[in-house]
């Protein structure tokens, strides 16, 4: 099953984002689950990040949670809001 990760930064944690980042990359690369695609969200400066996006594949919303509660960000207190849900993946058949 997929599923869509949406975490929001609470205001001002740019700074405190920036400083956890490599934590952040070393645990994304150790694979705690199956990422799909990841990046972070940004404000309309196009640069400025505001969160964090994940689809990911697991067979279990708790494995998700695990997932999302056991990242440095979350530990650092850098998400105000993490949304998880269920993803239906459909291909597009048009030309």
């Amino acid at each position: 099953m997929h599923f869509v990760v949406h975490c929001l930064d609470k205001p001002g944690m740019v700074e405190t984002r920036l400083a956890h980042y490599d934590a952040h990359k070393a645990y994304l690369a150790s694979k705690p689950i199956d990422i799909v695609i990841s990046g972070p969200l940004v404000q309309d400066d196009h640069s400025t990040m505001i969160g964090s996006f994940f689809l990911v594949q697991a067979d279990t919303i708790e494995q998700v949670q695990a997932f999302s509660g056991n990242d440095p960000f979350h530990a650092a207190g850098i998400w105000e809001q993490v949304r998880i849900n269920p993803f239906l993946k459909r291909m597009d058949n048009r030309a």
